[in-house]
């Protein structure tokens, strides 16, 4: 049996001074076939000009969601010490409503100090990062559940990050999809260390999606053997080259030629 595979695009919104090129982007990922279109949760570029041209990630995925019709959407990732997590709650209610549907919310222990830096935030340490992470989710999963209206569904929540005792505790806990940056070796390993997790907090481990980086067409089938069901490609502006995007798309309709209909 063919396992079902979705491609995503991470639509990296820095260098581009221009709207109106990310909204073509998105327009050009939905028509190839995408899944899925990421943004990311930074405020600053993360390469070339370090203060160059740059978006906000959450007004950006508001806009998607009048803008598109079929794809999901979402941050890879929500920086999760930047919003008061129970107003981030309310944003994610609110994108889901705009977009039928559609949103998947990818959050993140967070990493990088100039958006810590510049915009006011304690930056702290990699542990009381993900400890906020922790009591953030805990906060966001209440108030999910006391809105009015009711998100239209269950928001999925995306964690990605591979730390073994923190991380992926929380991925087993809270998670409807992980996302790893780990190579092959690695993946395989810190997947067994989630399921270990899993075990821990009663919870079946593969009713968690795997998601990670696109490795290329020729490591792609092994990754999935070892669990995976979302590739995402990242793009970054002004140019938005989706050649590799298409690579992608080709090779998922080519092993899996009917539509998928969800996620996890």
């Amino acid at each position: 049996m063919t396992v079902p595979v979705r491609i995503g695009v991470q639509l990296q919104q820095q260098h581009t001074p221009d709207y109106a090129l990310i909204r073509d982007a998105v327009l050009r990922s939905e028509d190839l076939g995408v899944d899925i279109v990421f943004n990311w949760d930074h405020f600053f570029p993360l390469g070339g000009d370090p203060d160059g041209a740059h978006f906000e990630c959450w007004t950006m995925l508001a806009a998607w969601a009048e803008q598109t019709e079929r794809v999901e959407i979402g941050a890879l990732v929500t920086g999760g010490g930047y919003r008061n997590p129970d107003l981030l709650a309310d944003m994610a209610r609110t994108v889901d409503h705009i977009s039928g549907g559609r949103l998947i919310l990818g959050i993140g222990g967070g990493w990088f100090p100039k958006d810590y830096e510049q915009y006011g935030y304690e930056f702290g340490t990699a542990g009381t990062r993900l400890r906020l992470l922790g009591e953030n989710l805990a906060r966001i999963t209440s108030r999910l559940s006391r809105l009015n209206p009711a998100p239209t569904r269950d928001i999925p929540i995306l964690i990605g990050g591979g730390g073994e005792r923190k991380t992926l505790r929380l991925v087993a806990e809270y998670a409807d999809i992980w996302h790893s940056f780990a190579d092959l070796e690695t993946f395989g390993h810190k997947s067994q260390v989630l399921a270990g997790h899993c075990t821990d907090v009663g919870r079946d481990p593969a009713r968690i999606a795997r998601s990670s980086p696109w490795p290329g067409t020729e490591l792609a089938p092994d990754f999935v053997a070892a669990g995976v069901t979302l590739f995402t490609v990242s793009v970054s502006g002004p140019d938005f080259d989706l050649g590799t995007l298409t690579e992608a798309v080709r090779w998922r309709d080519e092993r899996m030629p009917e539509p998928l209909a969800g996620l996890a």
